[in-house]
């Protein structure tokens, strides 16, 4: 295509109905109203029928469909964006640009943790695979995601059958370290602290806070016509190991479920699920990631198990973010990679009292959780989308079977509508084919697993592709298809939602620990020298990160030399571990540098063998500077990060005033530092106390529960644990006061 369709598409106005866009698609005007030709059919059929409800569209267009089409439907997967921007360039990948450069059309063999594919260009995706559902993750201007996303859609029109493509996104409207599949963008559109700084301050100010994060959210992505959200977690966080700690809303189900309540609604456009004005929500990850085992995370085996050891935790912390989901009309789920441990939990009950039966399949494949839990007793009617890789990589629980048969097994036997990771248009053909072509008069499988439940039909291929298109038909993607990139950017740079953004960045910060030297006045600081520096794990990021900490203070006299500091602001910043690689021991939350701590074994027990964690280089200063500090009769003040629930002792015991920032900006973090904002923050997790309340005994089992959050585990640790006051669990500081879930302190 020779101009950008961002430039050129036409609009029709239907008074009382929806706007009509189009570049190449047909508009058929019947008694004073305009009707897109979606179906190729030239008339006002079901179909093209914007009067019609979605469902009964969606129902009508799928039996036009060949098989071909509905199992490319199924399937969802990266997509880069072309080569006009350099953000979508991939390493080594000399990218092939259509002729405005907005669409990569070069053919790529794509090699990931979830698998490897050789790929078309864009075009051949969308025409010839017939490919409808892709991610984006470059962190694009408004502008020019606009421009690439119309463009996608103008390519879909092409066809003799449109169907828009619907792209969608992990979260954009959060601070955090970009980290491919965590925090693929940022920065861009208005930006909230992380979902735990939300907590936070939710915690100390109220829903008010949620609101305006969720319409913020809905606007942006609306206006650059991102339809689709992998956003957000309904997980309840218990094991604070877990590395995805990061992206909930913490430990407290009660706080989550409310939380679900306001920005599902306010997100999609309604009560009753999403509208043209709206993007649709994936809730993630059922029926909750928190009960990991001793933290292991599902991207590698040791982490394939949820388990849950005490009598009914799935239904009392996991499971309700969840059913507050399904009540607001979430438009879609996303099972975990993860699959229930019989041998290790106690038993469990369902929705309506009764024993679960623990199948050991991942939970994409689970018929048990996601089928007769989800959808017949919570009466989840929206569709399920899987985690990225379930086929391949974390195929958890089936391994036994082949990829065609994972496909079948997750789609006709669990009740999977879309398959995230790769195309496997192929596979899922093959998987169609062995219904009717003989295979399995010649193939056994597994005890239990029989070729109906491993095989796709005309009946599962319709339900799939029906419930996908009602989503799409009820956004009004195929009425309203395009979005103005200029008025996309003004969207996003709404001065109010920013506004907003900032306040709730300041109301994230948590007081931890004060002896009076907080705030930092004018009046306190004057003819002070201030010594800061930030610490990371990297110790390049620290660099960088003391030179822009040292520029924001220009308000004070600023040292080089902490031995002649009169006050030193200390910037923590831990980090522990790496998102898709299996660490060596438990994922380490102390905050500590070189430290020996034990290896695991294949089954996740520990070993004698060790190795040495670092999750804060140059930790040793902080007490080196505070010494210093202390020695002239100073004052140090500190600042933790938080994507994790760390120990702090080594922090906390150096620092006469502590704050407790979510992937907070430094600035609001100083603002509460020098009293321009009276903190509000409350903690949205319990902190542990140190190793000995994490402790993994030789039978892998945590001294912790791994299913029970912070502020309950006292219930079940031992006596000699617990403190004067039965307390074991959380960390106390030196002014006594323990730091769990709903602490802050004010000035």
């Amino acid at each position: 295509m020779a101009k950008k369709a961002s430039d050129h598409f036409k609009t029709y106005h239907n008074p009382g109905g929806p706007d009509i866009t189009t570049v190449a698609r047909r508009v058929i005007a019947q008694n004073g109203l305009y009707f897109k030709d979606i179906d190729g059919s030239g008339t006002v059929s079901t179909v093209n029928d914007w009067r019609l409800p979605a469902k009964e569209r969606a129902a009508a267009y799928v039996q036009q469909m060949t098989v071909d089409e509905r199992i490319g439907q199924l399937f969802i997967s990266d997509w880069r964006m072309g080569p006009k921007y350099p953000s979508a360039r991939i390493p080594g990948h000399v990218a092939c640009p259509d002729e405005s450069g907005v669409l990569d059309e070069a053919e790529v063999h794509q090699k990931t943790i979830f698998g490897e594919q050789n790929l078309p260009g864009t075009t051949t995706l969308i025409k010839d695979w017939f490919a409808r559902h892709t991610i984006v993750r470059e962190n694009a201007r408004p502008e020019d995601m606009t421009d690439y996303l119309n463009q996608l859609q103008a390519v879909a029109e092409e066809c003799d059958r449109f169907v828009p493509v619907s792209v969608a996104s992990n979260s954009r409207n959060e601070n955090g370290e970009i980290v491919f599949g965590m925090n693929d963008a940022g920065g861009v559109f208005p930006t909230w602290p992380g979902t735990l700084g939300i907590a936070a301050a939710i915690r100390g100010s109220g829903m008010e806070v949620a609101d305006q994060w969720a319409d913020a959210t809905r606007r942006s992505w609306n206006a650059c016509n991102l339809r689709k959200g992998y956003m957000y977690m309904a997980d309840c966080m218990t094991d604070p190991r877990w590395q995805r700690t990061y992206g909930t809303f913490g430990e407290d189900p009660d706080l989550i479920c409310e939380i679900m309540e306001h920005i599902i609604p306010r997100i999609q456009g309604s009560e009753n699920g999403v509208t043209p004005d709206g993007v649709a929500v994936t809730t993630k990850h059922f029926p909750g990631g928190g009960p990991r085992e001793n933290g292991f995370d599902p991207h590698y085996a040791a982490g394939q198990w949820n388990v849950y050891a005490t009598p009914g935790s799935l239904q009392k912390y996991h499971m309700p973010g969840f059913k507050a989901a399904v009540a607001k009309h979430t438009s879609s789920i996303m099972p975990y990679y993860s699959k229930p441990s019989a041998e290790k939990s106690a038993v469990q009950q369902d929705c309506e009292g009764k024993d679960i039966r623990f199948d050991p399949y991942g939970f994409a494949y689970n018929r048990v959780f996601v089928h007769d839990i989800l959808r017949g007793q919570m009466g989840f009617e929206g569709y399920l989308n899987s985690d990225t890789g379930i086929v391949h990589n974390m195929c958890w629980g089936v391994e036994m079977l082949d990829i065609p048969e994972r496909i079948g097994f997750a789609v006709n036997n669990a009740g999977i509508d879309v398959i995230s990771g790769l195309f496997d248009n192929e596979a899922g053909r093959e998987a169609y084919d062995r219904a009717a072509n003989g295979y399995y008069d010649t193939h056994t499988l597994p005890e239990g697993i029989t070729p109906d439940m491993v095989t796709l039909n005309d009946e599962v291929l319709n339900r799939a592709v029906a419930r996908t298109l009602t989503e799409m038909f009820e956004l009004g993607m195929f009425e309203n298809t395009y979005r103005d990139a200029k008025k996309a950017e003004e969207v996003c740079a709404t001065p109010a939602d920013w506004d907003n953004a900032a306040r709730a960045h300041r109301e994230s910060v948590v007081l931890l620990k004060n002896d009076g030297t907080l705030p930092l006045t004018a009046g306190r600081t004057a003819g002070k020298k201030v010594y800061a520096e930030a610490f990371h794990k990297n110790p390049d990021q620290g660099t960088a990160a003391t030179k822009a900490l040292r520029e924001m203070l220009g308000e004070v006299e600023l040292t080089d030399d902490y031995t002649q500091a009169d006050i030193a602001v200390l910037f923590v910043n831990p980090s522990s571990g790496e998102y898709f690689n299996a660490t060596a021991g438990y994922l380490e939350l102390d905050i500590c540098e070189g430290k020996t701590v034990h290896n695991v074994d294949e089954t996740g027990c520990p070993v004698e063998a060790t190795h040495e964690e670092t999750t804060l280089s140059g930790v040793g200063r902080i007490a080196e500077i505070a010494a210093a500090v202390h020695g002239r009769g100073g004052k140090v003040v500190a600042n933790i990060n938080f994507p994790l629930a760390w120990e702090v002792g080594n922090v906390e015991r150096c620092a006469d005033a502590l704050t407790a920032g979510f992937d907070t900006y430094p600035a609001a973090v100083l603002d509460v530092v020098f009293g321009r904002f009276h903190p509000v923050g409350k903690l949205p997790i319990t902190l542990p106390r140190g190793d000995e309340v994490l402790a993994v005994n030789s039978k892998g089992v945590c001294i912790s529960p791994n299913d029970v959050p912070g502020y309950d585990k006292d219930k079940y640790m031992p006596d000699s644990l617990k403190d004067e006051n039965g307390k074991a669990y959380a960390y106390r500081d030196a002014a006594g006061n323990y730091y769990e879930l709903d602490f802050g302190l004010s000035f």
